[in-house]
């Protein structure tokens, strides 16, 4: 007889791996989705009988005809780099098309539906097929917000080094993010014992998990949902720091860009700052935090550290000190706090603070961000 605990076990299991099966089926759809799509634009600059009339705008024009989530400009030109960087997923792709009911799209491309011979060959990022990873392990193995990441490396091995590390050590997409901001491929290359780095590369690292695979931005476009309805802390966080930098440079208060999630070193450990602007008006930086999170006293001492990191290390002498602000948004309320150094509060208090955004110019920035997501 049955017991209790064996059928909880059974759907415990079923519904693993049937989950698993799912999400896999979903990234291996849009990896392909993408890459044809990838294809049809290239084919279409060779070989469209039309191609002279839209020029440079292709892409915007067809932005702006598609209308459809998940086909904006900035996504249809990364599925054409996708396709040019990695043509050899063309062969899995041939394979995979049997299964999905495509041919009519096919065959409605300007070349009669053939891959051009110019397009399977496109660019200098083709390597040696020794270094390469299978394709079809790596549509297998990788969720496209994975390739989305390898795409900017110029450095073909490099790429092909990330591709497999990132297999064998089954990362999460923050994960490699967080391996090429600290230049794990260089530091292996300058490493005397590189196994002995890889093992605790991925001793420590995060692995991928089904809610990566799902809460992609990638995923909920494909499947037609609305970022408030699968929004996660990161996505959050990222669609805040994109729209505070505009609003920052739109204010007109003497804002100039320098970086976004900007690497520095402290005590052999490497930290990103959220954004970073220099005040042309009060000659000082301004570093940027924003949390999605709780209010915590650390983010206000994480925030002074690297201000007095910016004040030693990047300060010219001709600099005023720098400044700090603190954003957090928790539970749809919005927290704002200036931070400089203890010693700097007089300098902030008498000509800082007429400068800097109020409070509440920020308070309503931020409200209004939560309220459209």
């Amino acid at each position: 007889m049955q017991q209790f605990d064996s059928l909880i076990s059974e759907i415990k299991g079923l519904h693993s791996v049937m989950e698993q099966s799912a999400a896999k089926a979903i990234n291996r759809h849009i990896t392909v989705r993408n890459w044809l799509i990838g294809f049809y634009i290239i084919e279409f600059e060779q070989k469209g009988s039309n191609r002279a009339t839209y020029g440079d705008r292709l892409l915007e024009v067809l932005a702006e005809k598609l209308a459809t989530n998940g086909l904006s400009f900035r996504n249809l030109k990364l599925f054409r780099q996708f396709y040019l960087a990695y043509p050899q997923i063309g062969q899995t792709v041939s394979a995979q098309l049997q299964y999905f009911d495509v041919q009519p799209f096919i065959k409605n491309l300007p070349s009669g539906g053939t891959i051009s011979d110019n397009a399977l060959a496109p660019i200098d990022n083709i390597i040696s097929t020794t270094d390469q990873v299978d394709s079809n392990t790596l549509i297998s193995k990788l969720s496209f917000s994975h390739f989305s990441l390898l795409l900017p490396l110029r450095n073909v091995e490099s790429r092909a080094f990330y591709e497999s590390e990132c297999i064998k050590g089954n990362w999460s997409v923050s994960e490699l993010k967080r391996q090429i901001n600290t230049l794990y491929y260089e530091r292996s290359g300058l490493s005397i014992d590189k196994q002995k780095l890889r093992l605790h590369a991925n001793e420590t690292s995060e692995k991928t998990n089904m809610a990566d695979l799902i809460k992609s931005p990638f995923t909920f476009e494909f499947l037609g949902l609305k970022a408030k309805d699968v929004v996660y802390e990161n996505d959050l966080q990222q669609a805040l720091i994109d729209n505070l930098e505009e609003f920052l440079i739109e204010l007109g208060h003497g804002f100039c860009f320098e970086a976004k999630q900007k690497r520095i070193t402290i005590g052999g450990e490497y930290f990103f700052i959220d954004l970073v602007f220099y005040h042309r008006i009060l000659k000082c930086h301004v570093l940027v935090e924003l949390k999605t999170k709780e209010a915590k006293h650390e983010h206000i001492g994480q925030l002074k550290t690297y201000i007095n990191y910016y004040k030693k290390e990047i300060a010219q002498p001709s600099d005023n000190p720098p400044v700090g602000l603190l954003l957090v948004t928790d539970q749809n309320k919005a927290l704002i706090e200036y931070a400089v150094a203890d010693s700097d509060m007089p300098l902030f208090v008498s000509k800082y603070i007429v400068e800097l955004p109020t409070k509440e110019e920020l308070e309503i920035f931020i409200n209004k961000e939560l309220a459209q997501l």
